[in-house]
């Protein structure tokens, strides 16, 4: 969409300071990092915020860029932006320039640094109860100086953290809504019944079809994982006469240890030392799997601490999910 712009076609000058224009070349990486914040936010009010930066100011660089590109990157109706085809098409070149820069910076950086500082990390209790304690035994035994802080939480939440930029990376179930986000598969891990070990509780074999009335702890509706189990229950034509309602991981696992009720979780919250009290069996015919992807900042490159600390994260969720593997074989 063209800009409207003076009489003397660029000759503009935008709050005193006239519009930098070199080599063809429009804009700062000040002016493409808070084009980026109010693309990612749609609000020139939580891109301030974000940066630390005014409104005003945020809203002053992004009319520089379009000045200087002659083209509106956004269309602000009462209050409400949304990105022209001119603003997604920049935006795509945009955060690879600043993810370029960032690791320019790093580079140069670990001339004058060692390996050290902070890194923090967003991980859901299917993360950390069984896989995170041995990766951090390893890395804070190898990397004492650096300071790891680790955030637990469900997907949205520890999404919101990743696009503000407030963790590093965070690993979270496979979603379709990517903005200012990088991502990859992290792990494809069984999905398994869980019930109590008494011998009235107790359930056999994988095949939700052939277990009969079953009362189903689920999370709720808001949990990225409650569709898709969902869905597998009725396609696979499982009988299921009660479902509640549980959004604590740990909970879940005492509610279910003590009673009759059932429940369905990822692979990796069952490694051999935490089955005391469970029978546990892959859910099959067919095999139902979870995708749990890495998210981190899509303006931003990787620490090289929080690098490592992700290898052994990954390292160990694989040996975990593995041993189920083999028993999806076997069933």
């Amino acid at each position: 969409m063209p800009l409207a712009l003076a009489a003397d076609g660029f000759n503009v000058i935008c709050s005193g300071a006239l519009e930098k224009r070199m080599g063809g070349v429009y804009g700062s990486l000040r002016d493409i990092r808070l084009f980026v914040s109010v693309y990612e936010a749609r609000s020139f009010t939580l891109a301030a915020q974000r940066e630390n930066a005014t409104q005003s100011g945020v809203s002053q660089h992004v009319r520089n860029l379009e000045v200087g590109f002659g083209v509106l990157l956004f269309v602000r109706d009462k209050g409400r932006i949304t990105p022209t085809p001119a603003g997604d098409a920049y935006y795509l070149r945009a955060i690879d320039v600043l993810r370029a820069h960032d690791a320019a910076s790093r580079a140069v950086r670990t001339y004058a640094e060692g390996l050290d500082g902070q890194i923090v990390v967003g991980l859901m209790p299917t993360m950390t109860r069984c896989t995170l304690a041995p990766a951090l035994a390893r890395f804070v035994s190898a990397h004492p100086n650096v300071h790891v802080h680790v955030t637990e939480g469900y997907s949205a939440a520890l999404t919101q953290l990743v696009r503000t930029g407030d963790v590093d990376f965070a690993i979270v179930p496979a979603f379709s809504d990517p903005a200012g986000l990088k991502s990859r598969l992290f792990l494809r891990t069984p999905e398994l019944l869980v019930s109590s070990a008494r011998a009235e509780a107790r359930r056999q074999g994988g095949r939700l079809a052939e277990q009969g009335p079953l009362k189903l702890v689920l999370p709720s509706r808001s949990n990225t994982r409650r569709g898709t189990l969902e869905t597998y229950c009725t396609t696979v034509g499982a009988e299921i006469t009660r479902i509640i309602e549980l959004d604590t991981m740990f909970g879940t696992l005492d509610f279910v240890a003590r009673g009759d009720w059932v429940t369905i979780l990822p692979a990796l919250m069952m490694a051999d030392g935490a089955r005391e009290g469970f029978v546990v069996n892959p859910i099959v015919d067919p095999a139902l799997t979870l995708d749990l992807v890495l998210i981190e900042p899509a303006r931003r490159t990787l620490v090289p601490a929080a690098s490592l600390f992700l290898d052994l994260l990954e390292e160990e969720a694989r040996r975990i999910s593995a041993a189920w593997d083999g028993a999806y074989q076997e069933t």
